[in-house]
């Protein structure tokens, strides 16, 4: 039984081992170690960190992705090398980082996760220092820092200015026809003598069929007008604006005081006729086609007997006349000569103003028929990394750093103003201490109204979502709209904005706030292509 006892017991010590070597050997199947090259670097040099993982043939192995090197920056991971090594069917897989630090200290390279099977490995961390330049000041001189010096951009003369003097042109010069034309045909009326003028009149009227078609109204103010117009040129010169008794009181006046010897039939029959032609017009008076067509032909008749009854004019009437006529036509070619002046100087003022100010005219055009966003969408975008760590971005223009705001682990940077039509600024912050990750979202969201509130803005709507970069990095989306008031124009404008709110493990803080005007389909887009374009694990 004893020996029963120990047999038993010796199996069960021999199974304990036995699983025990084959758990070591299937720890020890898979290795990971970590090499650099130099653990000494000056500020701006780069150190290259290798990780090596030896693994079964078809083992899945993930080496760590972006910048997880921090507080150094990672500027190029290399592509993975394969080894198979000779002992069975063991591989060796190595991928080579190269890592950089722009701030003299020394700094702890942190352990990296390698996922293998499932499961994670941590490499060791290492310790590197990170050392000044040595300036010789000795024997090399040493220069004052040179001031800014301001690049003005090249005057490009922008294409739509020359389109819109193409058009103004082109407007002028048909106005200018136009009334070229219009001009001539007065001139040949004017030329065309009363008495044939008249009988012109009539003759026209005859041939439009007005009476055929009933429309006795514009029949009769035809008619009147051919005997008066006559009667306005060749007799007295106010016969068109009077009335019909004012009219035959005139025209009795000059019979009996200026030798008028005009027929008396002829002023009843005019008198009657012009009568007829108000009950017409302005009492709504019927009348019946033999009259009008009778009244037609006195027309005509009196026309025709006060031509007979007018003297000849004098030599002295045609000299005053000709001298009137020369005097006329002096005046109209200045005001012509005056016109083409206002116009070339006008397009000349045109040209200079767009040439040289430009931004005069840049306002012009916003104001009028400019769509700044249409332009920011067409015009060549900027496509940058900023801050530490790297933000890889895609921006209308360049943003600029905040100098002000910049502090030994912050950088801050920005274009436009809050304010304005468009306003980008992008905040890094690099820590060592450890973050949990993503904050919550209640306190982004509170964040962001007091923050915004302190800007001056007010109505802040937050709403808060999540938000993946096309890389895959998830961060905290903060949107909504507020209002703030324009510092040039002293109006409240109302403004769309989304802010993105990333955060590492490694404890570095990643903000980008873009604002735009609310309810502009373009600046919306610009927002869109904006935030679309964040990368934080960018490929070189």
């Amino acid at each position: 039984m004893k020996q029963i006892k120990n047999h038993i017991s010796f199996i069960k010590s021999f199974l304990v081992c036995t699983l025990f070597l084959c758990s070591v050997n299937i720890l020890f199947a898979q290795e990971v170690t970590t090499s650099i090259d130099t653990t000494q670097i000056k500020i701006g040099e780069q150190i290259k960190y290798r990780i090596e993982v030896k693994a079964d043939n078809g083992t899945q192995v993930v080496f760590p992705e972006g910048q997880t090197f921090l507080p150094l920056e990672m500027v190029e991971a290399y592509a993975i090398d394969t080894t198979k090594l000779s002992s069975e069917n063991n591989y060796k897989l190595s991928r080579t980082y190269a890592l950089t630090q722009f701030d003299s200290g020394s700094y702890t390279i942190p352990q990296q996760k390698v996922l293998i099977k499932d499961r994670n490995f941590l490499t060791d961390s290492l310790r590197v220092e990170v050392a000044n330049v040595v300036v010789d000041t000795v024997n090399q001189d040493i220069f004052p820092i040179k001031p800014t010096i301001e690049i003005k951009k090249p005057s490009v003369f922008p294409m739509w200015i020359l389109w819109l003097l193409l058009v103004i042109i082109g407007v002028a010069g048909l106005v200018f026809l136009f009334l070229m034309l219009r001009k001539k045909k007065l001139e040949r009326e004017q030329n065309i003598p009363p008495y044939e003028k008249a009988i012109d009149t009539l003759k026209k009227l005859d041939e439009s069929q007005t009476l055929e078609k009933g429309q006795i109204k514009e029949y009769y103010s035809v008619l009147t007008l051919a005997i008066k117009r006559y009667i306005d040129e060749k007799v007295d010169e106010r016969a068109l604006e009077s009335t019909t008794e004012e009219l035959i009181v005139r025209l009795n006046e000059l019979k009996e005081n200026k030798g008028f010897d005009l027929d008396n039939k002829v002023i009843t029959d005019l008198q009657e006729i012009l009568k007829r032609a108000d009950l017409v017009k302005f009492a709504g008076g019927g009348m019946d086609k033999l009259t009008a067509r009778s009244d037609r032909k006195l027309v005509e008749e009196d026309i025709n007997s006060i031509k007979d009854t007018i003297p000849e004019p004098t030599e002295e009437e045609l000299l005053k006349d000709e001298a009137y006529r020369e005097a006329k036509k002096k005046k109209e070619k200045r005001t012509k000569i005056i016109a083409i002046v206002v116009g070339v100087l006008t397009i000349i003022t045109i040209a200079n103003f767009a040439l040289f100010e430009n931004k005069g005219l840049i306002y012009l055009k916003d104001l009028i028929i400019y769509n700044s966003a249409d332009e920011l969408l067409e015009q060549d975008w900027v496509a940058s990394e900023y801050g530490n760590p790297p933000v890889y971005i895609i921006t209308p223009e360049v943003l600029i750093r905040d100098v002000a705001s910049v502090t030994p682990s912050t950088e801050s940077f920005t274009y436009g103003k809050i304010d304005g039509e468009l306003y980008v600024n992008i905040l890094t912050e690099n820590t060592q201490k450890t973050n949990s990750g993503e904050e919550p979202k209640e306190n982004v969201g509170e964040q962001e109204a007091n923050e915004l509130a302190t800007r001056g803005a007010k109505n802040i709507l937050v709403k808060t979502d999540e938000f993946t970069t096309a890389d895959g990095s998830t961060g905290v989306k903060v949107y909504g709209s507020f209002v703030i008031e324009n510092e040039v124009t002293k109006q409240k404008e109302k403004k769309s904005y989304v802010h993105l709110y990333f955060a590492s493990e490694q404890g570095s803080k990643i903000e980008i706030l873009v604002s735009v005007e609310d309810g502009d389909e373009g600046f919306e887009e610009i927002t869109n292509r904006i935030i679309n374009s964040i990368e934080f694990n960018r490929e070189n």
